[in-house]
């Protein structure tokens, strides 16, 4: 009857029939105590295998290897070695199982020395030692000495073979996973789902689909084809390497599904882009845990859908499921981008309170997200309160504050990221060479950019090149910055030329200007960027003549303007504007406002910049147009709806323009509000009618 409930799953109900067992002074045997030790290890029972280990002394059976044996291994399972190696010691007959079993436990506690020691002890080695020893040694990412024990076992079986290719697979060898994998089928071994399911993962990591679909061919010839977890790695291959009709196939004819299908698939969909696919799976799921929450919500930030990520997270925080790391990472992520300060402060304050460990990961996503909301202070914190800092947490304070117009202290913090022996790396530059741009330090900034090879051997790519051709074209060296392009090892991008244009234009160096436009329409007849820049520059010398052209240049070759776009947070909701926008619901409030703010600049002695206005109309019309910027009408919804003394708040996606930037130095005198903008290449952080840019952006 014990035998019997054991082995039908019922080990809770075996040491109910032995307290009745014993009430009845019935007297145990030798198969008595291996079966309830078995009962115990089976719920992982130590306290209650403790007091079997008690009755086992009592009745005289202590010296069973077989009741021992079974001893070892419940302590073992159970974690407490010190125990299993007691028994193991106080043994006086030891067999091969003895070995086996106090082996295993060191293995599967990752204890690799003791298991090594217990190894080299072993009077006799079997293959399920050495195997044992193989998956203990690739845990610990001791590849070398894995491979020497597999060489050595004479009589390796499946086991062994799949030991050692998970080894290589689980350390990033995939290709000598894969190798090996070839030579246990030319070796006659027969696979099982798990070895298979390592080539599978092997050929994911290479994104070799071809090897896969052999490995997916071999797996229907054995029969082995409708196990679960090798139907997930096969989705996972084929949606990785972007075969995502055969991951589909694969995922409606599974006659056996898990959650880890359904979110492998939902990764699938997204990993090709298929955003609506992959929700249309997501909503019909019944089931759903951490990892498909965090996969949609990962999803929509990757393909740009931040406000539908956003959305999610908040509908995941109704249902009471805890984010896990990768869903907060991305819905900070999306908070940056969409300027969502207030969620992403309270997401913060979520972290805190459930005592989330802030690693580098998440630590430098918060940090990300305050200085590209203009928080510096909080980024501060947040950088100061890590316990571990990796070179990307540098990056982003560094470039942060120099984007907030901190250059001096971005610099610093340079300084101190090396006193700490953290190498810098190409990023790092990034940052380090645009603080010297916001703030036309050309000397430092060449000195940077020697020392990238010179000290840190570090080559420039093509953004360093731009961030120098910037920076030397806003201090007027038009010349330098044009011999610097043509010295590149490697061919400009649109950015770098992009900026000696628009320097062009900012020195009002029209011949230069001119020349390089119409050379830079004829490589890239589909690039916005250099027609506007031109036609400004046109326009600025009143050939509208040339101006028309360009424009009709651009309609001939489908080439939009890309529309000036501001967005702003107001109780939690954010708010985008377009250039002229009317359809916002409370545009009547906004406009009386505007009126408001033109009748306070005039007193203020407001002039508007009409030569931003590249039209030819007359100067009352390009005072209209002027007014009606995206920035000035988010400004204006600002004023309306965020109370003082807190800071109005605003993302542009074009440079913000000289006129809008006078507009808001101006209202922050008139209103006495502190006003934030971050355009798109810095943040203007306006007060009392001034701005942190001192005039160069």
């Amino acid at each position: 009857m014990r035998s019997h409930l054991e082995l039908h799953n019922s080990p809770h109900q075996t040491l109910k029939f032995y307290k009745l067992f014993v009430f009845q002074n019935t007297s145990p045997d030798h198969y008595t105590y291996p079966i309830l030790l078995r009962s115990c290890t089976a719920r992982v029972s130590e306290p209650e295998g403790k007091q079997i280990h008690d009755h086992v002394v009592k009745f005289g059976f202590d010296s069973d290897v077989y009741v021992r044996n079974t001893l070892i291994n419940l302590y073992a399972v159970c974690g407490n070695m010190v125990s299993a190696r007691q028994v193991f010691e106080e043994s006086l007959v030891l067999d091969l199982v003895s070995w086996n079993t106090l082996l295993a436990g060191y293995v599967n506690l990752g204890d690799v020395m003791e298991a090594e020691r217990v190894y080299d002890l072993m009077p006799e080695r079997s293959t399920i030692a050495s195997n044992s020893m193989i998956v203990s040694f690739g845990r610990k990412g001791s590849v070398v000495k894995a491979r020497r024990l597999f060489d050595q076992i004479q009589g390796k079986d499946m086991v062994s073979w799949s030991a050692m290719i998970s080894c290589y697979e689980q350390n990033g060898m995939c290709e000598e996973a894969l190798v090996l994998f070839v030579d246990m089928n030319a070796n006659g071994v027969m696979v099982d789902e798990v070895v298979v399911v390592s080539a599978i993962s092997a050929c994911t990591s290479l994104s070799v689909v071809w090897m896969g679909r052999s490995v997916h061919g071999l797996t229907e010839k054995v029969g082995i084809q409708d196990y679960v977890s090798l139907q997930n790695a096969l989705i996972h291959l084929y949606s990785s390497c972007g075969e995502i009709l055969d991951a589909q196939k694969l995922f409606n004819g599974g006659i056996v599904l898990d959650l880890v299908s359904w979110n492998s698939m939902i990764s699938g969909y997204l990993m090709c882009g298929l955003v609506e696919d992959a929700k249309t799976l997501f909503d019909s799921m019944v089931e759903k845990d951490v990892v498909t929450w965090s996969a949609m919500i990962s999803g929509y930030a990757q393909h740009g859908c931040f406000a539908e990520a956003v959305a999610l997270f908040q509908e995941m925080q109704l249902l009471g499921i805890k984010p896990d790391e990768s869903a907060l990472v991305s819905v900070i992520s999306a908070c940056t981008n969409m300027a969502a300060l207030d969620l992403g402060k309270w997401i913060h304050a979520y972290i805190s309170k459930n005592k989330l460990r802030v690693n580098v990961i998440l630590g430098t996503t918060l940090i990300d997200m305050y200085v590209k909301c203009g928080c510096v202070e909080n980024a501060l914190e947040v950088f100061h309160a890590m316990e571990e800092k990796g070179v990307s947490t540098w990056n982003a304070l560094i470039r942060g504050l120099a984007m907030n117009g901190l250059v001096e202290k971005s610099l610093n913090m340079f300084a101190d990221m090396k006193k700490t022996k953290t190498l810098p790396n190409e990023i790092t530059f990034m940052g380090v060479l645009g603080a010297c741009r916001h703030m036309g330090l050309v000397d430092e900034g060449r000195r940077y950019f020697s020392s990238m090879t010179q000290e840190h051997k570090i080559e420039p790519n093509v953004k360093h090149y731009g961030c120098m051709v910037d920076l030397l074209g806003r201090a007027g060296l038009l010349r330098e910055a044009e011999e610097l392009i043509e010295s590149m090892p490697m061919a400009p991008d649109v950015a770098t030329w992009g900026a000696l244009l628009g320097a062009c234009r900012k020195h009002h160096n029209n011949e230069m200007g001119e020349r390089l436009g119409r050379k830079l329409i004829q490589l890239q007849p589909d690039h916005d960027g250099f027609h506007v820049l031109l036609s400004n520059i046109y326009a600025s010398r009143g050939n509208w003549g040339d101006v028309f052209e360009i424009r009709r240049v651009m309609a001939q070759h489908g080439v939009v303007k890309i529309p000036g776009c501001s967005m702003i947070e107001a109780n939690g909701i954010v708010h985008e504007f377009l250039a002229g926008d009317k359809t916002h619901p409370q545009i009547n409030d906004i406009e009386h406002m505007l009126d408001e703010v033109a009748a306070k600049l005039k007193i203020e002695g407001y002039a508007p910049i009409t030569s931003e206005v590249s039209l030819d109309i007359d100067e009352e019309e390009k005072e209209t147009a002027l007014f009606n910027h995206s920035e000035k009408l988010a400004v204006a919804f600002g004023l309306i709806t965020i109370p003082p003394p807190a800071p109005i708040r605003i993302i542009k996606n074009l440079r913000i323009c000289n006129d809008c930037h006078t507009v808001v130095k101006l209202i922050s005198k008139a209103f006495d509000r502190e006003i934030v903008v971050r355009d798109r290449h810095r943040f203007h952080h306006f007060k009392h009618g001034s701005c942190s840019c001192m005039e160069f952006w």
